[in-house]
């Protein structure tokens, strides 16, 4: 589901950024990849060449636990069934700007910045693209502190570049595995009486 969402969001972004009036694209995309393979030494190494290119990285993920339901089951009108409750993420995504133009990774930031600005939510229905087990991508930035910025560029392994970060939240993991399963309890009997269930 991870793959699933952030190919959707690469897709949905580079699609926008090809309409943008003053930025130069030539060969350039926003292209998946993990930031810290912009500092590795042996860059041949790099399936994708990252220079001069913007980067799309997940950098972090967390388990949503306020959306989480607490049940391991699940009521229909036949029975019940026991599996246990999806995961809810929250994907944490750099933005990254490794051109060698200051102002067009400026640019290219601005235009990514705006991008999410106007459409912070996606559903299959505003999106026919994006996958149908996906219900619902909500995306807001998250504003780091000096410090903060300092600690995720230092664990990244590089220098400070032009980036912004966003959460991406109710991502979905669900297995859809069913542990066990039965219908409604209708009937006790007790010692040679029966008692029925009110329905």
């Amino acid at each position: 589901m991870l793959d699933l969402t952030l190919k959707f969001l690469n897709e949905e972004l580079n699609q926008f950024l090809v309409l943008q009036p003053g930025l130069v694209m030539g060969d350039m995309s926003l292209v998946m990849a993990a930031v810290s393979r912009i500092f590795d030494s042996d860059s041949n190494n790099v399936d994708v060449p990252l220079a001069n290119k913007a980067i799309m990285s997940l950098v972090h993920v967390e388990e949503d636990r306020i959306g989480r339901q607490q049940e391991a089951f699940s009521k229909n009108a036949s029975g019940v069934t026991y599996a246990q409750p999806p995961v809810k993420l929250n994907l944490y995504v750099l933005f990254v700007m490794n051109l060698k133009s200051h102002e067009q990774a400026l640019r290219w930031l601005s235009c990514i910045i705006r991008f999410f600005q106007f459409q912070p939510v996606f559903t299959p229905l505003s999106h026919p693209a994006l996958n149908a087990a996906i219900t619902q991508l909500n995306v807001e930035m998250v504003s780091l502190s000096f410090e903060q910025s300092n600690q995720l560029w230092s664990t990244l392994g590089g220098k400070y570049l032009p980036s912004v970060l966003y959460k991406i939240r109710q991502v979905t993991v669900d297995e859809g595995a069913i542990i066990a399963g039965g219908g409604y309890i209708k009937t006790v009997m007790l010692k040679d009486r029966s008692i029925q269930a009110i329905s």
